[in-house]
């Protein structure tokens, strides 16, 4: 099992297959924030297709986390929150989006964020901080995600399959 994680797919019906078909059975997906933004979305762009994508994510058997983003209007897919802490491979997690300051307990182990469309991997003060960047609005570089599994944390390039960064929990 491992953790698939996202951010800033922004409505685009291509990225959210390509993430899908990345998972396998007992994979769980975590995203933060942006994934259907419905507030200021490409509405007549093909590839924008959120009621597709919330659609599909009601009816999905893979178990997910998700927080909304400064782009999600909370009324679309209701139930959900800014901010949320979870416990994943025996670390504590805090995921957001990153377009406010949330409230991180001292003990967490991972932090979460989205919002740049820029990937990182960093650890400070013993704390390891992951932005999985964009596969639809990268940056910088390449189409980027994240995984984390019982051993590491990595960002993956989309095009290439193989890790761009790594560090061990």
């Amino acid at each position: 099992m491992k953790f698939l994680v996202t951010a800033d797919i922004h409505g685009s019906i291509n990225t959210w297959l390509t993430l899908k078909a990345l998972m396998k059975p007992k994979d769980i997906m975590v995203i933060a924030g942006d994934l259907f933004d419905t507030r200021y979305g490409h509405f007549s762009h093909p590839d924008f297709a959120p009621q597709a994508i919330r659609q599909d994510l009601s009816g999905t058997y893979h178990k997910f986390y998700y927080v909304y983003g400064n782009c999600d209007v909370p009324s679309f897919f209701p139930g959900y929150d800014h901010s949320l802490t979870f416990i994943a491979e025996n670390k504590k997690i805090f995921l957001h989006h990153g377009h406010t300051r949330g409230q991180i307990s001292s003990d967490t182990d991972i932090i979460i964020q989205g919002h740049t469309h820029i990937w990182s991997l960093e650890k400070h003060r013993g704390k390891i901080f992951l932005n999985p960047g964009s596969i639809t609005r990268p940056k910088k570089g390449a189409a980027t995600y994240g995984i984390i599994d019982d051993t590491s944390v990595c960002i993956m390039d989309l095009k290439t399959g193989t890790p761009i960064a790594s560090m061990d929990i």
